[in-house]
């Protein structure tokens, strides 16, 4: 064992630099080396025998002996220089130019050292080089013609007269081939071994870091079939990787992008370019108690794509594809993320144009009949104004004003919620005469626009606790609403019922409606639904927004359901201040008005 490790070091320390971090490189010079080093050493170690047993040696053995020195120059060349294939050519010219000198001092082509040239090409295929075993064998043909034509032409010098006879020589020629053959032969397996190791360690250096990458790697074939996946998918979507062989993997993309996965996987095939493409993929779910799959959940993969073999594209027009994939939804969610605060934000910029233009009207138009009205009276003795003129004037100044004081104080109150500075004062109070003293209030404007207000509020309604002064206003919007946007002669019923531990309001009207699109919008601050020309309507579009913040502060909830031409329902359910008796009336679902109802009408004006 240590003869043979100071061999080894010996060796290593013979590699020329190039060759030391390669392995493959590192055996094929061992191989070069070693063999020449030894077989010069034992020929060296040999030759005093030879002397002692054979006395003075002739020209010709002088010559094969001198001849030995030049593998240790071979060596000593491929150790400096490290040029491995340079170094098999001076091999094969030296071996041939030694072969041909024995054999035409020996009988030429019918020499014992003739058939030394078939190892000339064998011992070149040792330098795994196509160039180097082509020019040994042109070199062994060419010294095999050399001796035919000086055989022939009659140009061999006699052969020397020996002890041993010719077929002595022949049978030590042919054994002492076959054995260096046999040294070839133990090389090419060793050097095959050794590649065949390392293209395994390879392989397995590969496929360690295909198994722990993150990414994905798969290869497909012509048809998009996948061949070979990566067990990082398995973590990915949830399903084993042998589950997703062949089409497995096509079944999971989502329908919409199969033909974007697809014709990457061809262009990529057929182009020998890479390709990249985003897709779904549907994620494995967890089931629920029952077993029952919940909703598929898809996640967004990025691949990219290329030819497996770069030559195969041109051989047979379409190659193997190899593609790596990751997993891009966070990004993909980032990007709706932006895209939706886009929106947002284009949103809010038409809101703010509409709130000025909203604005500028409610406020402008009152302002010019306070101005104008309070120039009039002002001037009253030019004008010579009667006293119910005044009277008129003054209260067109009163209404404006109040308007202007209901907007600014939406305004406020809308500013307030907004900003957490809003504050409610709750209290149990009793809901029923609230609801009837707001329908009071608001039953003139009803039947000055011609309108039925109907109202259904059972007597045992109980407590509830809350702000006696937001409920009302919340109820004020509401009705307000419905009779601002019903058209004459039609109907308006404010409902009130107890369901659960909730007391639910229900404003009901047989207005214009809201839009499907504006439905989703309705609550938004300065939001009206439809467009600001086709509005007949004043209003800031707050009605709604603070009667929705007001619910939210009571811990209610807000339901808004309308057909354009059919009208709207608004349902608000608040929580109770106790339990529900078993006498309170339920809440039932809105039926037309009836000609007589129990606690409130107004009828409409004539």
């Amino acid at each position: 064992m240590a003869i043979s490790k100071i061999i080894s070091d010996s060796l290593d320390a013979l590699l020329h630099p190039s060759a030391r971090f390669d392995a493959l490189a590192s055996a094929r010079h061992r191989a070069f080396i070693a063999p020449r080093l030894l077989g010069s050493l034992a020929a060296f170690a040999a030759f005093p025998i030879y002397l002692a047993m054979r006395g003075a040696p002739t020209a010709l053995e002088a010559l094969a002996f001198a001849w030995l020195i030049a593998p240790i120059l071979l060596s000593w060349f491929l150790s400096r220089t490290g040029r491995y294939e340079s170094a098999h050519v001076l091999s094969s010219l030296s071996l041939t130019s030694l072969i041909l000198v024995i054999a035409s001092l020996t009988g030429g082509i019918a020499s014992f050292a003739a058939i030394w040239l078939i190892l000339v090409p064998l011992e070149s295929a040792l330098s795994a080089s196509r160039r180097v075993v082509t020019f040994a064998a042109m070199l062994a043909l060419g010294a095999a013609a050399a001796l035919i034509a000086m055989g022939q032409f009659g140009w061999l010098p006699a052969a020397p007269a020996g002890d041993l006879s010719h077929a002595a020589l022949m049978a030590v020629s042919v054994a002492s081939a076959t054995l260096y053959a046999a040294g070839l032969a133990f090389g090419s397996e060793s050097l095959t071994r050794t590649s065949d190791t390392l293209l395994s360690v390879e392989e397995e250096r590969y496929r360690l870091l295909a198994r722990h990458m993150s990414d994905v790697i798969s290869r497909h074939g012509r048809n998009g079939a996948v061949q070979f996946i990566s067990p990082a998918v398995e973590a990915l979507i949830g399903v084993p990787a042998s589950s997703l062989s062949g089409h497995g993997l096509f079944d999971r993309v989502h329908v919409a992008d199969r033909p974007a996965y697809l014709k990457a996987l061809s262009d990529a095939g057929r182009g020998g370019e890479a390709r990249s493409v985003e897709f779904r993929v549907r994620r494995e779910v967890a089931r629920d108690d029952r077993g029952r799959p919940s909703a598929p959940e898809f996640i967004w993969l990025e691949m990219r794509c290329r030819p497996f073999e770069a030559g195969a594209v041109r051989a047979a027009g379409e190659a193997d594809v190899v593609a790596v994939m990751r997993d891009v939804t966070d990004r993909k969610q980032q990007e709706q993320a932006l895209e939706e605060a886009r929106a947002e934000a284009g949103r809010a910029d038409a809101t703010k144009s509409r709130f000025l233009a909203t604005m500028s009207h409610e406020l402008r138009t009152p302002l010019n009949a306070v101005i104008g009205f309070s120039d009039m009276i002002l001037h009253e003795d030019e004008l010579m104004l009667a006293p119910e003129r005044r009277k008129e004037y003054a209260q067109l100044i009163n209404d404006s004003g109040q308007h202007l004081l209901s907007v600014v104080n939406g305004i406020l109150d809308m500013s307030k919620i907004e900003s957490g500075n809003f504050e409610i004062a709750p209290e149990p109070f009793a809901p029923r005469p609230a609801l009837l003293n707001c329908c009071n209030l608001l039953a003139l404007k009803a039947r000055e626009n011609g309108i039925d207000l109907v109202t259904r509020a059972p007597e045992n309604l109980p407590e509830i606790v809350g702000d006696p002064r937001a409920f009302k206003q919340i109820l004020l919007n509401l009705v307000s609403n419905a009779i601002k946007f019903t058209e004459r002669g039609g109907t308006v019923s404010v409902d009130a019922a107890v369901e659960g531990a909730r007391l639910v309001l229900r404003v009901s009207d047989t207005g214009v409606g809201i839009a499907a699109e504006d439905l989703k919008r309705i609550g938004d601050p300065f939001f009206q639904a439809g467009k600001t020309y086709q509005r007949r309507h004043e209003g800031t579009g707050l009605g709604l927004s603070i009667v929705k913040s007001l619910v939210g502060l009571h811990g209610g909830d807000i339901e808004v359901k309308s057909e354009v031409d059919l009208g709207t329902t608004v349902t608000v359910s608040l929580p109770l201040a106790q339990p529900v008796p078993n006498n309170v009336t339920p809440l039932a679902p809105p039926q037309p008005p009836e000609p007589k109802l129990p606690d409130y009408q107004v009828k409409k004006s004539a």
